[in-house]
Parts: C-alpha cells; sequence; structure tokens
C-alpha cells in the first residue's frame, strides 16, 4: 500500500482550493490541513487552520501541524480593488502570502517533496489584449509588472539546492461551486439571469460584440483538482509549467442560447453593458428573490463579482491556452465545456444559491 502523503492546501475554501481539498481526500492516502482566512469544518482527513497569510510571524507559530508535509497546494490570492489592468497593485501581497507559507512549512517540515503553484493565463498577458495564441509555456513574458512572475521567480529560486521541487499550472477562468467565494463566472451568469427573469427581460450577452463572436476557454475546477493530483505526483512534472484547461475552445455566441433555455428565458442578441455599474442598485432584488425562492443567506457581496464578471465578458480577443505538453506528460483529461456550464447552473439551483 503506498504511503501516507500530507497535504498544506493554501487557500483552501476557494473556487480552487475547496475542489483540491476534495480531491485528496477522495484519493484516500492524504493527510489534508486547510490553510485560509475562513474557519472551515475540519472531519475525517481534513483539518483546517484559520491564518493570515501575510502574518509571517503568526502563521510560522500556528503551524505545528504542517509537521511532515509532503506537498504544498498554493491556491490563495488577495485581490486588490480596481481595474483588471491595475496589476502592480496585486505583487506585494500576493507575494508576501507565498513566501510566508512556503517559509513556514519548509522551516519545519523536511519531508516536503513538491509545492505545486496555481498561477494563471495572465502570464501570457490575456488581461492586456490580444496575444499569441494558442499560447505555451515557452512563451517569453510580456513586459512587467506582473505577480505571478514574481511569485515563480521567488519559488525557483527558493528551490535551488533542495530536496523538493515546484509545479506552476496555469488555468483560465475557474468555474466551479464555492459558495461565498464570488470569483466564479459561473454565479454572474446565474444571479444575472435570475434578474433577467425576475424584471421580465430577455437573456442577452451583456459583453462586448467582440468578445461574443471570439474564441474562449475556462477550466471546469473539479478537472483542475484532477490536474493538480496528477501535477503532484508525475515526476516529469518537476519544475516545470503546465497549461491547464478544459482542453476544448468555444464562443460564447453558441452557449448563450443554451443559458437562455437552461433559465426558461428567451434569447434576445447581445447588449453591452457595464454589469459592476448595473448591479449596483440591485441589492434590494436579491434580498427579495433570497427571500421569495427561500435561497440561502449569502450576501449579495459574496454571490457574484461583477467587476469579474466585465473583464470576462470585455475580452474581445482569442483566449487560446495550447495543452499539448500536459497531455504529453500524462494529463489526458478533458471537459465539455457547455455540458459543465449547465451542470454548474443545475448545482447552483439545487443547493439553493440561486433560484
Amino acid at each position: 500500500m503506498p504511503s501516507r502523503k500530507k497535504a498544506i492546501v493554501v487557500g483552501a475554501l476557494g473556487v480552487i482550493g475547496r475542489y483540491i481539498v476534495e480531491r485528496l481526500a477522495e484519493a484516500g492516502d492524504w493527510e489534508i490541513i486547510g490553510l485560509s482566512r475562513r474557519q472551515g469544518p475540519s472531519a475525517g482527513a481534513v483539518r483546517y487552520l484559520s491564518v493570515d497569510l501575510l502574518d509571517g510571524r503568526d502563521l510560522a507559530s500556528r503551524l505545528a501541524e504542517c509537521r511532515d508535509a509532503t506537498h504544498i497546494f498554493y491556491a490563495a490570492f488577495q485581490a486588490v480593488p480596481g481595474h483588471a489592468s491595475g496589476y502592480a497593485a496585486n505583487i506585494a501581497p500576493n507575494l508576501g502570502m507565498l513566501v510566508n507559507a512556503v517559509s513556514a512549512v519548509e522551516a519545519m517540515s523536511p519531508a516536503l517533496e513538491r509545492v505545486v503553484l496555481v498561477t494563471g493565463t495572465k502570464t501570457y498577458g490575456v488581461h492586456m489584449g490580444p496575444y499569441k495564441t494558442p499560447a505555451r509555456e515557452s512563451d517569453p513574458r510580456h513586459m512587467p509588472p506582473n505577480y505571478y512572475f514574481n511569485q515563480v521567480d521567488w519559488l525557483t529560486d527558493r528551490q535551488k539546492g533542495k530536496g523538493w521541487d515546484w509545479v506552476e499550472l496555469r488555468p483560465q477562468t475557474l468555474c466551479g461551486f464555492a459558495p461565498g467565494t464570488p470569483m466564479s463566472i459561473v454565479p454572474v451568469i446565474g444571479v444575472y439571469a435570475a434578474f433577467c427573469r425576475e424584471l421580465g427581460l430577455p437573456l442577452r450577452f451583456p459583453g462586448k460584440p467582440g468578445a461574443y463572436e471570439a474564441i474562449y476557454q475556462v477550466t471546469d475546477s473539479a478537472h483542475f483538482a484532477d490536474a493538480c493530483l496528477w501535477a503532484a505526483l508525475e515526476p516529469r512534472c518537476a519544475n516545470q509549467a503546465y497549461n491547464i484547461t478544459n482542453g476544448d475552445y468555444f464562443r460564447w455566441r453558441h452557449l448563450w442560447p443554451a443559458f437562455a433555455d437552461f433559465f426558461g428565458l428567451p434569447y434576445a442578441p447581445p447588449q453591452t453593458i457595464s454589469l459592476t455599474q448595473m448591479m449596483a442598485d440591485k441589492q434590494d432584488l436579491w434580498d427579495a428573490l433570497v427571500a421569495k425562492h427561500g435561497l440561502q443567506p449569502y450576501s449579495f457581496a459574496e454571490i457574484a463579482a461583477w467587476p469579474f464578471g466585465d473583464y470576462v465578458f470585455g475580452a474581445d480577443w482569442d483566449v487560446m491556452s495550447n495543452v499539448t505538453k500536459a497531455r504529453q506528460h500524462g494529463f489526458h483529461a478533458v471537459i465539455d465545456s457547455e455540458e459543465m456550464f449547465l451542470r454548474l447552473f443545475q448545482r447552483f439551483r439545487d443547493e439553493k444559491i440561486i433560484p
């Protein structure tokens, strides 16, 4: 029987981390410690610690349970208010959290084997405008700043001469079920559709016309968790970066009619709006929907990130990653993105998150 491994999942309650925790628990041969700002429900092989990753001294003093950790899965992110292009402000907190977490675990666990770092396609400048597609892991960097660069450079330098190694995984627009964590496009679409139905409106794509027509890709969080497990154990992944997406591409214009059908709404052509602006006065409408349909009592701020929706639906250029390298090194799974969206909408509905 294979030896039991011990994982530290950083950002364990987010749209990425909670899926990693679930996948490792399902595997059955992992002891899992989840780190997050919020306190999670410990059960079985999973224990949660509420920590402030930016307080390195306090973090180090509280991680006694991390002794003998063999793997770190780093999926934490701290957003800084402002437009997505204001990425320089993200460097200090997001580098600081990584440095504190890895340094604390490394100091107390000589058993550490691998750090799996979650970054993303902002590595290629997807947030800046058109870029070379399909993007390959070997593509040159864009003009900095980009906090992913700082994280990868620090981790690469830190690993030199050590007994552990690292893997960098680059997903695109992670889609999962993480109530209370609004940074997912799925609840953005679901709540937007609920408002359209309540107001007697058809379902229109709210982004730019070019984004409606451009090629896009997403990553199912459960699929990504499978990739994380593969990356943690595959020897060929040592000190390598991999694009991880569903493995297919789509245009929103082909999916939006199916979304309208799912939500029982008439479909209408796109109409470009700012979700951030248009949703600013919808707090009362959301509260009314929660009461009317007996939804779980998540606040309006917790349920959907409207600036994130504007960002995703404003990308009027092709967004494509080449996933050949991951396939060549053993990760062959693929997901049908349209099926994924409909499945996740249904789960949000079944769990009384959206009506």
